[in-house]
């Protein structure tokens, strides 16, 4: 009786865990931007490298770039992908986001600069965890319409 029931708990236990590693978030890890495979829209900075990591009921988002002058871009975001506002810090375009998860590979972002919209747009990772596009679209700092869509690969 006591090695059926011992049988039954690692089976069990054996289910939760796999149950998690299909449950972990795809988008965590580095991502390099893929501009072969990219459509930035014209005069737009570019994105080098973007990191997410889990900090405990939180997700960190690190981007790395330059701005449309050439210059380095670093921030950080970090929040809940509950769909409210964060602030990021850093010398991005942008100085908060907003993340919502749709389904354990896409999330739904909108950006604002000075409380007003900059961009929105869709992070999805593929099936099969090798890259991730992220389509926009938004008003640039002239007022123009614009929209992007940029692939990443895992690194």
């Amino acid at each position: 009786m006591m090695k059926t029931r011992i049988a039954v708990v690692a089976v069990v236990l054996s289910f939760v865990a796999a149950t998690a590693c299909f449950a972990a978030n795809a988008h965590v890890g580095t991502w390099k931007a893929n501009e072969a495979k990219s459509k930035p829209a014209p005069g737009m900075g570019k994105t080098n490298t973007v990191q997410y990591a889990e900090k405990k009921d939180q997700i960190q988002v690190t981007v790395d770039g330059v701005d449309k002058d050439g210059k380095p871009t670093h921030g950080v975001w970090m929040g809940k992908t509950d769909g409210k506002t964060y602030k990021v810090k850093g010398n991005l375009a942008w100085d908060a986001m907003a993340y919502k998860m749709v389904d354990d590979h896409t999330y739904d972002i909108t950006a604002m600069k000075g409380g007003k919209m900059s961009w929105s747009g869709r992070s999805t990772v593929a099936k099969d965890g090798k890259s991730r596009t992220l389509n926009m679209s938004g008003i640039d700092a002239d007022g123009k319409k614009f929209k992007s869509k940029i692939v990443y690969d895992k690194a």
